[in-house]
C-alpha cells in the first residue's frame, strides 16, 4: 500500500481559549506519534490553501463570506460558546481543505492507495449555514463533491466514527442518494443528532452507541448497521471523518473503545474499497482530545492504511 499524509506546521495557528479541547497540541501530538521509525514509508506532503470557491460545493456563497469577514486581526472572535476564530483561522481552514481536496486528487490519480489528512479545525459539525462544534467548513463534504464533480465518481460514501454526531454532514446530504452517511457515536451527546430514524433518502445510517459502549459494542454495531449498508451501496469513493475521542481516555464522552477498535475499523473500510472502488480511500482528522489517546489511535489507523 502507498499512504500518502497531508499536513502544514500552520494548523498549530488555530487558536483557541486556555483549556479549550481542539487545541493546537493536538496537531502536534499527531505529528510526533506519525514520526517514528514504523512510518519511513508515509509519502508526506505540505499541504496548501484551497480556493475558497471550492467551500461552496457544501456551504452557500454568502457563508462562506460571512464567516471570512468575522476573522479578526487580534485576539479570538466567538461564533458560537465553543467555537472560536483567530487571525490565521481561515488561512487554517483553507489549507484543512486544500489537503483534502489534494488527497483526493493524487488517490484519484493512483498516485496513492490511500490518504490521511492531519488538519485542524475540524469540520463535521458545519451544516450548510452553521458553524458549530469547534467547525465551520465541512472538509469532508467538500471532499465528497469534489470527487463527484471533478473526477466523475457517482457514489461516495463517509464514514464517521467520531464519537460525536457528524450532524452537519448529515445535514449536507440529507436529500442526495448519491452521497451515503454512515455514523457510529454516543448518543445522548452533543450535537443531539443521529437517531436511528434519521434516515434521509435511504442515504443516512446511524448506529448510536450507549454511554460505556466497549469495542465489542462498537465492533457489534459496524457489523450489523455501517458494513452492510456500504456493501449494498457499493461506493466509488470512501471518506472517512476519523474522530478519536470514542477512545476509553477521551475527556469529553463515555465510550471505551481502545486503539486496537480503530485499527479493526480501518481494515473492514480498506476490505471494502479494496473489493468495490479500487482501494480509493482518504481519510481525515476529525476529533480526539486527550493526546496521548490521539495519538495511540492515530497510530494504529495510518499504521492500518499503510500495511492493509
Amino acid at each position: 500500500m502507498t499512504t500518502h499524509l497531508y499536513t502544514h506546521d500552520i494548523f498549530v495557528d488555530h487558536l483557541t481559549p486556555e483549556g479549550h479541547p481542539e487545541r493546537p497540541d493536538r496537531i502536534r501530538a499527531v505529528k510526533k506519534a506519525l514520526s517514528g521509525d514504523e512510518f519511513d514509508r508515509l509519502v508526506r506532503f505540505e499541504t496548501e490553501m484551497a480556493d475558497e470557491v471550492t467551500f461552496q460545493y457544501a456551504h452557500p456563497e454568502a457563508y462562506v463570506d460571512g464567516l471570512r469577514e468575522l476573522i479578526p486581526d487580534e485576539g479570538r472572535v466567538r461564533v458560537d460558546p465553543d467555537t472560536t476564530l483567530s487571525p490565521k483561522s481561515w488561512e487554517c481552514v483553507r489549507h484543512a481543505v486544500g489537503g483534502g481536496l489534494a488527497a483526493v486528487d493524487d488517490v484519484m490519480a493512483g498516485k496513492a492507495d490511500n490518504a490521511f489528512l492531519s488538519a485542524r479545525p475540524p469540520g463535521h459539525h458545519a451544516e450548510q449555514v452553521t458553524a458549530m462544534g469547534f467547525c465551520f467548513i465541512n472538509t469532508a463534504a467538500v471532499m465528497a463533491r469534489h470527487v463527484q464533480k471533478q473526477h466523475g465518481v457517482e457514489r461516495v460514501a463517509i464514514i464517521d466514527w467520531d464519537v460525536h454526531h457528524g450532524n452537519g454532514t448529515q445535514d449536507i446530504f440529507y436529500d442526495d442518494p448519491t452521497v451515503l452517511y454512515a455514523s457510529t457515536h454516543q448518543m445522548p451527546l452533543f450535537p443531539g443528532s443521529g437517531a436511528k430514524n434519521e434516515t434521509g433518502l435511504g442515504n443516512i445510517h446511524n448506529a448510536p452507541l450507549s454511554p460505556g459502549t466497549s469495542g465489542e459494542g462498537f465492533r457489534e454495531a459496524f457489523i450489523e448497521r455501517v458494513l452492510p449498508a456500504l456493501e449494498n451501496f457499493t461506493p466509488d469513493f470512501v471518506i472517512i471523518s476519523a474522530g478519536f475521542d470514542a477512545h476509553h481516555r477521551d475527556p469529553l464522552a463515555n465510550i471505551n473503545l481502545e486503539e486496537n477498535d480503530f485499527d479493526w475499523a480501518t481494515g473492514k473500510l480498506m476490505d471494502i474499497a479494496s473489493r468495490h472502488c479500487n482501494n480509493r480511500l482518504v481519510s481525515l482528522l476529525e476529533g480526539g482530545y486527550d493526546l496521548k489517546g490521539l495519538a495511540d489511535s492515530c497510530s494504529a489507523h495510518v499504521s492500518r492504511l499503510m500495511n492493509g
